[in-house]
């Protein structure tokens, strides 16, 4: 894991509500691959604002684009407490030994914050379940490991418990469909690699009609409620083979490596050897990319609009500098670009 010095300054700004996506594009009259895209070039330091639909026409024929081809469960669950409070429990990550990760959750005005009080039992009833939190996961008291007594899989309890996990700034339950990416092959992700939701499959026949590569990894992702300052934690991964030998062989032949998502960089940057090559990867990684640490295979990056102060934005830095940072981040506040998973997005080049 990358450790951060204490003198790094993180990236802050204020983020009106105004500018938070409080719905999918698609109730807002877009379609998915209708939002706004700002182009921030590395090497010039130029930024354009354009439309996601026009992706193919800033990529060249050679560039390789990396997807993250997990697909979002329906992760939020109602349990009960044993003094009867009602709470809301966040599965995040499955454990190699069958438990998770979970997050506790109070309910408030019909959305959910971060359980702050103390944990009367560590027993809860679920519906058609139990759940035991055996342990405090990591350092802070935010995450649990817990296990789960059901009569079937995990996945398909969740299919009918479960529904996709939501912050205060989208007002209403969207069906599990609106969180999944067109490409998602393996059910897994707390939360929804956003990056990857504009895109459709005419836009990936674009793309490959254009001669630019698809490969996918895997990279499931954990609740993205971390507190402030806090660290992104342990994450399952999975990078092919043929994917690793795709990414070098791109670079070989100098064309470029472009990331859809912080989860796709996160995953690559894992597996790269001391030597700078792609190898096959299926474990867990704990990975932070930070300015000091850099990136060594990932050269251009689709990602959404990061909040104030987070993990995000230091792998961002790390890919074009504080300066395009500052200067992109202005840019769609002005432009009144939208935040979140159903927001608009930011394309990194070289």
């Amino acid at each position: 894991m990358s450790v951060l010095t204490d003198s790094h300054e993180r990236f802050d700004f204020e983020l009106p509500t105004s500018l938070e996506a409080s719905e999918p594009p698609e109730a807002r009259g877009l379609s998915r691959d209708g939002v706004r895209m700002l182009v921030a070039r590395k090497s010039s330091g130029s930024l354009v604002s354009s439309d996601f639909a026009d992706l193919p026409t800033f990529l060249e024929s050679g560039d390789l684009v990396v997807i993250n081809t997990s697909g979002t469960i329906p992760a939020a669950v109602e349990a009960i407490d044993s003094d009867d409070t009602s709470l809301m429990v966040h599965l995040s990550n499955e454990l190699d030994d069958g438990r998770w990760i979970v997050e506790l959750r109070r309910k408030v005005d019909g959305t959910t914050r971060r359980w702050s009080g103390p944990v009367t039992s560590r027993q809860l009833r679920l519906r058609g379940a139990t759940m035991e939190l055996d342990e405090h996961f990591g350092t802070g008291d935010r995450l649990w490991i817990a296990s789960l007594d059901l009569n079937e899989p995990v996945l398909r309890w969740l299919e009918t418990h479960g529904r996709p996990i939501r912050y205060s700034y989208v007002q209403r339950t969207w069906p599990i469909e609106t969180y999944q990416n067109v490409y998602a092959t393996e059910y897994g992700s707390a939360e929804m690699p956003s990056a990857g939701r504009p895109f459709t499959t005419d836009m990936i026949t674009r793309l490959v009609a254009k001669g630019i590569g698809v490969v996918p990894v895997i990279l499931h992702t954990g609740v993205a409620s971390l507190e402030d300052g806090e660290l992104p934690y342990p994450e399952r991964v999975r990078v092919p083979l043929s994917t690793a030998e795709s990414v070098n062989a791109a670079r070989r032949q100098g064309h470029r490596v472009i990331a859809v998502g912080t989860t796709v960089v996160r995953a690559i940057e894992s597996c790269v050897t001391p030597e700078g090559e792609a190898t096959a990867f299926d474990g867990w990684t704990d990975l932070v990319i930070s300015p000091e640490r850099g990136v060594r295979v990932v050269e251009g990056l689709i990602t959404g609009w990061h909040e104030p102060v987070s993990s995000h934005l230091m792998m961002l830095e790390a890919l074009i500098g504080r300066a395009l940072l500052e200067d992109s981040y202005n840019a769609a506040l002005v432009l009144g670009y939208k935040w979140h998973e159903f927001g608009d997005t930011h394309l990194i080049l070289p």
